[in-house]
């Protein structure tokens, strides 16, 4: 991963005060007091004592520049680096998400991503199968951190036959390493029946325990499965979801008591599929693992708890109100529906339906899944013309109009001939898409 070349400046801020000393876009920023720069990393871990200079190659021309003493500010505030290329997978996961898609996706729903950057930068879970001792140094001495990492079992067998990688190194000795740096991490157990459950996972959870509190948190989540998997694998039925909690509510406990907190959390799709209620919010803490999929019901219905309905007072019996009408996946349809029932009685016409996944199939219920397809095919003759679609942010490509299989939202007005708008995916997203299209009529 060693870049001799610095970082390209993609674009910069006319009003910033690089582009006053003289950068420009296209810029390489090679040092930053003498310190190579490798990747935009490098440019956080380096600028964060106010640099004196930094040096830019422009046309194979070295240039440096002299940093006002007086500055206190971000330097590099209002200048965008070029994406580095990312690091990707060796392994072959047997519940890979990405062998599991259809053909014909846009390039990027393809990558493998395994870069330890990429999950300090957003999260995404790594199997430290492809670190180099480079890496980890680098990781140890600029404390990346936190880093999330998929474990999946602390077993070096049964992990190595999950990654099937018979070469992959062993998890424990890798974390050690990490911990023995002061490295923070995020884990999670991928659940797959009959492989990495009961005995075994108990044992993953006891190893990570003891490295905790850099193991900050453990996620279990269960196997996710498409319609578009060509080998067989067992998914999660309520009995395998209520074996799973049992043991995960155990442990859960057991820390709690010692610690204050819970360290191990069951995804919500475990308490989805074991048909249990989600506990209360605190059950999951500071929410350490929401992103993956952890006590996000919980804070949906803990906000929902909250909302101030008294601004929905003025929009009873306005004239001419619209229909409108907003969607989620199936597993998450009875939560939302009881929040809509709520703002329905306010005289407000809104509805919520459940959308089927016929694209990856009606195993994968997750409302950050469906594609433009299944909400054309779900609505179609059953929305009313000129009403409005409130979508969800999540089923959307971030900052974009574009859902999974590059449906756009202007595509989906043009074939139901309807408004749409976009609404962050909690209840006060909801919320205001109503009083925003209220506002409009």
């Amino acid at each position: 991963m060693k870049n001799n070349k610095g970082v390209i400046i993609e674009s910069i801020n006319r009003r910033s005060m690089l582009f006053e000393l003289g950068v420009r876009p296209n810029d390489a920023l090679i040092c930053i007091d003498n310190k190579r720069i490798r990747d935009v990393l490098d440019v956080m871990f380096y600028s964060a004592d106010n640099p004196k200079v930094i040096e830019i190659n422009r046309d194979s021309q070295r240039i440096s520049l002299h940093i006002p003493k007086e500055s206190n500010t971000n330097i590099f505030s209002g200048v965008n680096f070029q994406p580095f290329r990312i690091k990707t997978c060796r392994n072959n996961c047997i519940f890979c998400f990405v062998n599991q898609m259809p053909k014909g996706l846009r390039k990027s729903l393809y990558v493998k991503d395994e870069d330890y950057r990429m999950s300090f930068l957003y999260g995404n879970y790594i199997t430290l199968s492809n670190l180099t001792e480079y890496d980890k140094k680098r990781i140890i001495q600029q404390r990346i951190s936190p880093l999330y990492i998929s474990v999946h079992a602390t077993d070096t067998d049964v992990r190595n036959s999950i990654l099937r990688n018979k070469n992959a190194p062993n998890i424990m000795n890798e974390l050690k390493t990490l911990v023995k740096g002061k490295i923070r991490m995020h884990t999670q157990v991928v659940v797959c029946p009959d492989i990495n459950d009961g005995e075994v996972l108990e044992k993953t959870i006891l190893d990570l325990y003891k490295l905790y509190p850099y193991v900050m948190s453990i996620a279990v989540v269960p196997v996710g499965i498409t319609a578009h998997r060509k080998e067989k694998l067992k998914g999660f039925d309520k009995e395998r979801a209520i074996q799973v909690l049992s043991i995960v509510n155990k442990y859960h406990q057991r820390f709690r008591k010692k610690h204050g907190e819970g360290i191990v959390y069951p995804a919500d799709e475990m308490f989805i599929k074991a048909e249990m209620p989600i506990p209360p919010l605190k059950y999951y803490d500071d929410l350490p693992q929401i992103e993956n999929g952890v006590g996000m019901v919980a804070q949906f219905l803990h906000q929902a708890k909250h909302i101030k309905y008294k601004r929905l007072t003025s929009m009873i019996n306005q004239n001419n109100a619209p229909h409108i009408t907003t969607f989620t996946g199936t597993s998450f349809l009875s939560y939302l529906t009881e929040f809509v029932k709520n703002i329905q009685s306010f005289g407000i016409n809104i509805r919520a339906i459940g959308i089927k996944n016929s694209f990856f199939g009606d195993t994968v219920t997750v409302t950050g899944l469906l594609s433009g397809r299944d909400v054309i095919k779900a609505l179609e003759g059953d929305i009313e013309k000129n009403s409005v679609l409130l979508i969800p942010d999540v089923c959307l490509k971030e900052g974009d109009k574009i859902f999974i299989d590059d449906v756009s939202t202007d595509d989906i007005e043009g074939i139901l001939n309807v408004k749409t708008r976009i609404i962050k995916s909690n209840p006060s997203g909801l919320i205001k898409g109503i009083l925003d299209v209220y506002n409009a009529v």
